[in-house]
């Protein structure tokens, strides 16, 4: 199974861990990766909300140089999924929109590829019987809350993988890996988003929210899927502890890195020392990384 993978800005920079662990676990359930040539910057945010042909066009320069190479496009980022995904169907859907945006591209995108995410591809391509066959140390003791955020599960219903009201398809994943998927009400919270140089304050209370509901849920880590969403959640937990007058210390893990565990990964290529609050102690607790290989 060969996929065109579009990494996005994030994973070449803040988060290289989301990079090096989907990477692996990918490598290691037999998935071949060939990066897109010249992929683009997806638009994220910005461009939508400033002009729609321009937040159309730039996903499809993308997935015009994918179509070329004959591959679907496999994204880990859910903002560069989500930004992908709709202009895709858009661009399929309205045959004029289609022939505007290859004028401004100076392409010929026929609107073939399709756009994946990774828990996507790893649950329902690779299944999630497959996944567990894989499996060299389960992490049977390990309580996590999956965290989707907005932007995976708030996509419109024909482009919807997980659903929105209680997406489980990341609880299965986990599940497949031994671990225990806690049952809790905040998995589609919003986390702030952008908003933290705006309305820092804000991003710090809904961060220490999702935080503090998924601890009295019994979670040992928060499993997500989103780069920006791990960075609000990871690096705000001491202004949050502040805000709320206790402490939390829940290791913000990309769902990646807990996969990549079960599948015997070392954490070295997981990149599980790049987190802020530190995952090492409570997985050497457990007994699922020798304490040697922390020191």
């Amino acid at each position: 199974m060969k996929y065109g993978y579009y990494p996005g800005c994030s994973l070449l920079g803040s988060a290289k861990e989301y990079a090096d662990s989907s990477e692996a676990v990918l490598d290691a359930l037999g998935i071949e990766l060939e990066e897109v040539e010249d992929w683009v910057c997806c638009g994220a945010t910005p461009a939508h909300a400033t002009s729609h042909l321009l937040s159309i066009a730039l996903p499809a320069i993308s997935c015009a140089a994918a179509e070329k190479q004959d591959l679907n496009i496999l994204s880990c980022c859910t903002a560069c999924y989500s930004r992908l995904k709709q202009a895709n169907y858009q661009m399929q859907q309205d045959p004029e929109l289609l022939a505007q945006v290859n004028e401004v591209i100076e392409e010929d995108y026929q609107g073939k590829v399709k756009v994946r995410h990774i828990i996507e591809v790893l649950a329902n391509e690779i299944g999630l019987d497959a996944v567990a066959a894989r499996v060299e140390k389960p992490l049977a003791g390990l309580k996590v809350a999956c965290y989707y955020g907005c932007l995976i599960a708030r996509l419109p219903e024909e482009l919807a993988i997980v659903r929105a009201e209680y997406p489980m398809l990341m609880d299965n994943l986990i599940s497949a890996v031994g671990a225990e998927p806690v049952q809790w009400p905040y998995k589609t919270e919003c986390c702030g988003a952008g908003l933290t140089l705006a309305r820092g304050e804000s991003v710090v209370r809904l961060c220490g929210e999702i935080l503090q509901i998924a601890k009295e849920n019994g979670a040992d880590v928060l499993a997500v899927a989103c780069p920006l969403c791990q960075a609000n959640l990871d690096m705000y937990q001491d202004a949050a502890e502040n805000m709320f007058g206790e402490r939390l210390g829940l290791p913000v893990m990309y769902f990646s890195q807990i996969v990549g565990l079960g599948l015997g990964i070392g954490p070295e290529k997981l990149g599980l020392n790049k987190l802020i609050v530190d995952p090492m102690p409570l997985l050497i607790e457990k007994g699922f990384i020798e304490g040697e290989v922390y020191l």
